[in-house]
């Protein structure tokens, strides 16, 4: 069965319409795991002189991807400029992060482990580098690194979201940080926490939508914190599977209280017992 001459039109038409020009996700991804790579991977040869061929050959990928949606090479030149001299200060702040993994998960013995093997720690990098870009006004690219991160480690941090020092990931399947969250320094969130938005209208989409965790708070698995007016104080600790959207005072403990029961389970009754 042939496909219709109307459809190949109709999708060729919307393909010339489209603002942006040819771009190569799959290049975007190499980028961030190259970079990854030159940065954080031990190589058995690498000498200062590979290294600086290594970020000029990086420094023209990301060139030639701005220059694919801006079609303006002066401009493509200087965001790429731009965004590796600022690759130090993110570098900085990434060890920070790594850091503050070492020092606080007991389950990590080295360095090198947390930079091999913990996808908190690739997830935070990923958000870095987009969110430099995003705040250089380059919208696309950053959201396809921070979907890529996404697929790799279950972890869903919008390059708009700020983030301060130290942040540290614990096991981080399912996190979702939306768009305007604003976190501070000495974070530290486990899996299935979710900062997002209390309301989902697209006329609040330019609005402060999410919350704002404040230094050294620790948010437990599942807890779901929502809306652009709530503030979790400092040095507060959330425990699991919490809802919140409410502000919460410094130093705070907050829980949720469920009630468990054991029992004999030879008397359960039969619409209790089922196969999947």
């Amino acid at each position: 069965m042939e496909t219709s001459e109307y459809f190949i039109e109709k999708i060729f038409k919307k393909k010339q319409s489209n603002s942006i020009g040819f771009f190569d996700k799959n290049t975007t991804e190499v980028f961030v795991k190259e970079l990854y790579k030159v940065l954080f991977l031990p190589q058995h040869i690498h000498t200062e002189d590979k290294l600086r061929k290594d970020f000029a050959r990086l420094h023209n990928t990301l060139l030639n991807l701005i220059n694919s949606i801006t079609e303006d090479k002066i401009l493509a030149e200087q965001q790429a400029d731009l965004f590796f001299e600022a690759l130090p200060g993110i570098y900085d702040k990434l060890i920070l992060d790594a850091d503050a993994i070492l020092e606080f998960d007991p389950a990590t013995e080295s360095l090198e482990e947390i930079l091999l093997a913990y996808p908190g720690f690739f997830a935070t990098y990923a958000y870095r580098i987009s969110n430099q870009l995003w705040n250089q006004e380059i919208k696309i690219i950053p959201r396809i690194i921070s979907e890529y991160a996404h697929s790799k480690t279950g972890i869903d941090i919008h390059p708009g979201a700020k983030i301060g020092d130290h942040f540290f990931i614990d096991h981080g399947t399912g996190i979702v940080i939306g768009e305007t969250t604003i976190i501070g320094n000495h974070v530290k969130l486990y899996q299935g926490v979710t900062l997002g938005a209390l309301h989902v209208s697209k006329e609040n989409a330019n609005q402060k939508r999410h919350p704002n965790i404040e230094d050294h708070v620790i948010i437990y698995s599942g807890a779901t914190i929502l809306g652009g007016n709530t503030t979790i104080g400092r040095e507060s600790i959330i425990g699991g599977n919490v809802w919140i959207t409410q502000d919460v005072p410094s130093h705070s403990l907050v829980y949720h209280k469920s009630e468990i029961k054991i029992k004999d389970n030879s008397s359960l009754p039969e619409s209790l017992t089922f196969v999947i």
